[in-house]
């Protein structure tokens, strides 16, 4: 199965619709979104076309093929709106044997590790900027980066997972960066 793999829309339709169009492009059964869909948060700006209702239109068309954790700006009244769960801190994916603990960040993340054995996988969003670290033993940490607001310099940007690899791509499709599990 591929999944791809996206977070912190924030609202905005412009980049919720560039993620969309990756996603067919890249023909993959599952989105796994890692939080912070529908709303901004305090200390982001306003990122391009912010229009909430037309990110729900848009992701509800597609509510089958969605998982999705919560974010710190995502709550129970984005949950009332959007057609498929929202609301779980974390999803187990195993991969090649390989347990992948996605989150969303800002409860686990590297400084407060989930409950992980040698070569779990920890994948979450929450910081906007794009990783890939080895850490503990044997232990990966991975993030896509953000879809609609990136920091450090980073690209608007998601990940792929198929056959054990890890792709990091921009929302055009470029390559940037693999790992192999």
């Amino acid at each position: 199965m591929k999944y791809m793999i996206a977070s912190d829309i924030h609202g905005s339709a412009y980049y919720c619709r560039k993620m969309l169009e990756a996603y067919d492009r890249e023909g993959a059964q599952r989105l796994l979104l890692l939080g912070d869909i529908l709303y901004h948060g305090p200390r982001n700006d306003l990122p391009r076309e912010y229009a909430p209702k037309e990110v729900l239109r848009l992701l509800n068309e597609r509510k089958q093929e969605i998982f999705c954790v919560r974010g710190n700006c995502d709550t129970e009244v984005d949950q009332m709106v959007l057609q498929f769960p929202i609301l779980a801190d974390y999803c187990i994916l195993v991969e090649h044997g390989r347990l992948i603990y996605a989150t969303h960040g800002h409860r686990f993340n590297l400084q407060n590790l989930p409950p992980m054995q040698s070569g779990d996988i920890l994948l979450h969003g929450h910081t906007h900027v794009p990783a890939w670290e080895h850490f503990g033993d044997h232990n990966l940490y991975l993030n896509p980066g953000s879809v609609s607001i990136p920091k450090e310099n980073s690209c608007h940007g998601y990940m792929t997972l198929e056959d054990g690899q890890f792709l990091w791509k921009d929302l055009d499709g470029h390559e940037l960066h693999q790992e192999m599990i």
